[in-house]
Order: C-alpha cells, then sequence, then structure tokens
C-alpha cells in the first residue's frame, strides 16, 4: 500500500501507491528490484541520531492518530492536540506521513549540535 515508499522518503510514489494498490501490485515487482537503491538513497538523506526513524515509523502508523510519535519526537503540545482531534481529523496524520523523515532528520541534526 506504499509505507514502504514513504519511509524511503518518497511521499509522492507512496501516494499513488496507497491509492493504486502498488501500480496494481505491478510496483510490488519493481520494488523488488528498487528497494536497495531507496534504502541508500534514504541512508544519505537523512541524520541518524537520538531518534530512531524506526521506531518513529512504527507509532505513526500503529498510533498516528493519537499522537503517539509526536510524543516520542519530544513535540508535546502537538501530540496533546492530536490525541483529542484524532490526529487534527486525519489530515495531521497524512500530513506526518509526508514529512515523518525530514522532522526526524531536523530533530537529529539540532541534538548532534
Amino acid at each position: 500500500m506504499g509505507a514502504h515508499r514513504f519511509y524511503f522518503g518518497r511521499p509522492f510514489s507512496g501516494t499513488i501507491y496507497f491509492f493504486t494498490f502498488g501500480l496494481l501490485f505491478i510496483g510490488w515487482i519493481i520494488d523488488l528490484f528498487l528497494i536497495p537503491a531507496l534504502a541508500r538513497d534514504a541512508d544519505l538523506n537523512y541524520s541518524t541520531g537520538y531518534i530512531n526513524y524506526n521506531t518513529a515509523w512504527v507509532l505513526l502508523t500503529f498510533l498516528g492518530i493519537f499522537g503517539i510519535h509526536r510524543f516520542y519526537l519530544g513535540k508535546w503540545v502537538t501530540g496533546l492536540i492530536y490525541l483529542l482531534t484524532g490526529g487534527l481529523f486525519l489530515f495531521g496524520y497524512i500530513y506526518d506521513f509526508w514529512t515523518l523523515n525530514e522532522q526526524i532528520s531536523q530533530i537529529n541534526r539540532r541534538n548532534l549540535l
């Protein structure tokens, strides 16, 4: 359903995969060959550090409408807002699918300083 595309920092193709069932499952076959390159590209583009990408993505995927991933990122105010509004009526939840990697990378870069 495109979750791997979001994880690797490809939100546009992740959205297309989501609405087309992985390009009618043909995209899955293509991704068997592309995943190693996507992983290398993501490693180069995003900063590692205190916040773990895997943990944040699992929290977003399964508990995102409750804002648990926001609490993990240290964003307590927006975490409470997500908790009380169902992830800002799901729009914030979708926004975080598009931007989570950059949010984590920004926090990790800030913590290095």
